[in-house]
C-alpha cells in the first residue's frame, strides 16, 4: 500500500538559503554561456563542533526501520562533486574508498577544498561520534569520492580547475567503470550535453543509478520551469527538496521529469574543515536532498541487488509519500521517498502511481463470467418437515378410510 504523506506541516514554509549562485545545489551554466560561480554553504561549520541532535530527516525517512532491513552493506556510492575529505572523524575506517580526480591534479580524491562533496557524503554514510547526532542514511555503504572540479569561480577557470560539462560526464563514466551501484550528481546544468547524456545512458546500462538534483533557482539559474541536466535525462532518478512536515522547498527547479524527493532544508552533516556543519534554517537545497536519495536508493540495491536500476526507481517511487497516490508534482516527483517502504514492496503491477518497468497494469475490461445464480441456503428442518406431512397424511388417508367402510351400508340389507 502507498503511505500518504503526514497532516502535519509548519504554519509557513522554511525559507530557502541561496547556497549557491552556480554550482552548489544544481546549479551550474554552460561554460560556453558564463562561467559557474558557488558561495560556501553558512551555518554552524566552526572547525571542531560537534552537534548533538538528531536530524529531523532520519525519522521523517524512517531510518530506524528501513535499517531493521538494511545499511547498505556492500554497496559503493560514487560522489561525483568536489572530494570528500576523508579525515572526518565521520569517515574513520574504510567508509571512503580511493578515489578519482578527473580533473588531472591528484591521484587521489579524498580531500575537498570546497566542501560540497564532503557534505553530500555525509548524508550518505557519516557513521557516529561520540557527542554528534549526524549518521547518515546508509552507514554501511563505502563512499567512491570522485572529483570532478576543485572550486568555482575566476580563480578557479584561471587555475582549470572549475566545473565543466567533459568533466561531469568523465565523472559519471569513471564512477561506472570503477562499479558504484549508486551514482550521486548532486551538479546540475542547462545546456542538454551529448556527453553527459552518453555518459549516463552507459551507466545505466552498466546496473549503475544515476541520482541527481533538479537544481536549485538561483540568480544564475532563474527560470524553474527550465530542464537541468542531468537529472532530465531518462533512467536519472531526479531528486526534489523538502523542508520539515515534508513542505516542499519553493526556490527549485521543477519539470515533469521529477521523481522524488528528499529533506534538504536545515540538515546537518559532515563538514570538510570540521566535523559537523548545520546549514541552517534558511539553507536548503536539492543537492542534499539527493544525498539521502542517493542513501535510500543504495539500501534499496544492497537488499535487491538483482535487480535493475528502473526497478530500483520504482520502488522508490511507487512508495514515496504523497497525497495522493495517483498524483504525479513538478516539484516532488512521486514524493518523499519511504525506503521502509520501498523495501518491502511487492511489484505485482497493481501500484497506484508510476507505471512498473517489469509488469503491465492488470486489464479494467468489462467481466465475462456469467452471472451468479443465488440459491436459496438448505433448511436442517426440511426433511423433518417432510416426514410429519407423509405421516400425517397416511393417518389422515387410513382414518378417511375407516370412516368411509364404517359408514358403508351392509349388501344383504334392504
Amino acid at each position: 500500500m502507498t503511505p500518504r504523506w503526514p497532516a502535519r506541516a509548519p504554519a509557513r514554509l522554511a525559507a530557502v538559503g541561496l547556497l549557491a549562485a552556480g554550482l552548489v545545489g544544481g546549479s551550474l551554466l554552460a561554460p560556453a554561456a558564463q562561467a559557474p560561480a558557488a558561495a560556501q554553504p553558512t551555518g554552524q561549520c566552526d572547525e571542531g563542533i560537534l552537534l548533538p541532535d538528531r536530524p529531523w530527516a532520519l525519522d521523517a525517512l524512517g531510518a530506524d526501520e528501513a535499517h531493521e532491513l538494511a545499511t547498505g552493506r556492500g554497496v559503493t556510492v560514487a560522489v561525483v562533486d568536489s572530494g570528500v575529505q576523508a579525515s572526518n572523524p565521520h569517515f574513520a575506517g574504510d567508509v571512503v574508498l580511493p578515489g578519482i580526480d578527473v580533473v588531472g591534479i591528484a591521484n587521489d580524491a579524498r580531500t575537498d577544498t570546497f566542501g560540497h562533496g564532503t557534505a553530500v557524503a555525509g548524508f550518505i554514510a557519516a557513521q557516529g561520534v561520540d557527542g554528534s547526532g549526524v549518521v547518515g542514511l546508509a552507514p554501511q555503504a563505502r563512499i567512491l569520492p570522485v572529483r570532478v572540479y576543485y572550486a568555482t569561480g575566476d580563480q578557479a577557470d584561471r587555475d582549470g580547475t572549475q566545473l565543466t560539462s567533459a568533466r561531469i560526464a568523465a565523472g559519471i563514466r569513471a564512477a561506472a567503470d570503477a562499479g558504484a551501484q549508486i551514482i550521486a550528481v548532486a551538479i546540475s546544468q542547462y545546456t542538454d550535453d551529448p556527453g553527459i547524456a552518453s555518459a549516463v545512458a552507459d551507466a545505466t546500462a552498466a546496473g549503475s543509478l544515476v541520482v541527481a538534483s533538479m537544481g536549485n533557482v538561483t540568480e544564475d539559474a532563474p527560470t524553474p520551469e527550465r530542464e537541468r541536466f542531468p537529472a532530465a535525462y531518462p533512467g536519472v532518478l531526479a531528486v526534489g527538496s523538502v523542508a520539515e512536515g515534508f513542505v516542499p522547498v519553493p526556490d527549485q527547479h521543477v519539470g515533469p521529469h521529477a521523481d522524488v524527493a528528499a529533506p534538504g532544508v536545515a540538515v546537518p552533516t559532515t563538514h570538510h574543515a570540521g566535523i559537523d556543519c548545520d546549514f541552517g534554517e534558511e539553507g536548503g537545497t536539492t543537492s542534499w536532498a539527493t544525498g539521502y536519495a542517493a542513501a535510500a536508493a543504495a539500501l534499496v540495491a544492497e537488499r535487491y541487488p538483482d535487480e535493475t536500476p528502473a526497478q530500483w526507481t520504482f520502488r522508490l517511487t511507487a512508495t514515496a509519500s504523497r497525497l495522493d497516490p495517483d498524483t504525479h508534482d513538478d516539484t516532488v516527483g512521486w514524493g518523499v521517498v519511504q525506503p521502509w517502504a520501498a523495501l518491502t514492496f511487492v511489484d505485482d503491477g497493481t501500484a497506484r502511481g508510476p507505471d512498473s518497468p517489469t509488469h503491465e497494469r492488470p486489464s479494467e475490461a468489462p467481466s465475462t463470467a456469467p452471472p451468479a445464480v443465488i440459491e436459496r441456503p438448505d433448511d436442517p428442518l426440511t426433511r423433518g418437515r417432510e416426514v410429519t406431512l407423509w405421516v400425517v397424511l397416511g393417518v389422515g388417508a387410513v382414518v378417511v378410510c375407516a370412516v368411509l367402510l364404517t359408514r358403508r351400508p351392509s349388501a344383504n340389507r334392504r
